[in-house]
């Protein structure tokens, strides 16, 4: 089997395509798509840092960095919670939330045009299957 044939190629290349796509078009914006995930992470109550590694799948050293860019670029602040001063919680300034917005509509804009092109079942299979491929990495990694 040629490596072009695997399911891996075709999950890989498209998640590639649409990093690009994301980019370019954040790029307009002085974001990254990684910026505008995380900004569209953190909700107006605050986030906890700790929270949003997982959500993005990054180790914590590199979320570090992401948020000490973001917070150079004045999109968010942070400011220890208030009951649990062991908690540092993320926060979006206002350039922050002008920020999120154009993510969310970008992404909203983008989930239209796929809506709109592909057929309602055929997604429906689609997440199906992502579904179980992320639940087969699991148990392919413990069996190794």
């Amino acid at each position: 089997m040629k490596l072009e044939e695997t399911v891996d190629y075709h999950i890989k290349t498209t998640w590639h395509a649409l990093a690009r796509m994301y980019n370019q078009l954040a790029g307009d914006f002085e974001m990254s798509q990684t910026i505008g995930y995380v900004l569209i992470n953190i909700s107006k109550e605050g986030t906890p840092a700790t929270k949003i590694a997982p959500l993005m799948g990054m180790e914590p050293t590199s979320l570090s960095r992401l948020l000490k860019n973001m917070e150079d670029k004045g999109y968010i602040y942070r400011r220890g919670d208030e009951t649990d001063k062991r908690i540092v919680r993320i926060y979006l300034t206002p350039q922050g939330l002008e920020k999120k917005k154009i993510a969310r509509d970008t992404i909203l804009k983008f989930n239209e045009k796929v809506l709109s092109t592909i057929k309602e079942r055929e997604l429906e299979i689609l997440v199906k299957v992502l579904e179980q491929i992320s639940s087969l990495t699991k148990d392919f990694k413990a069996e190794n």
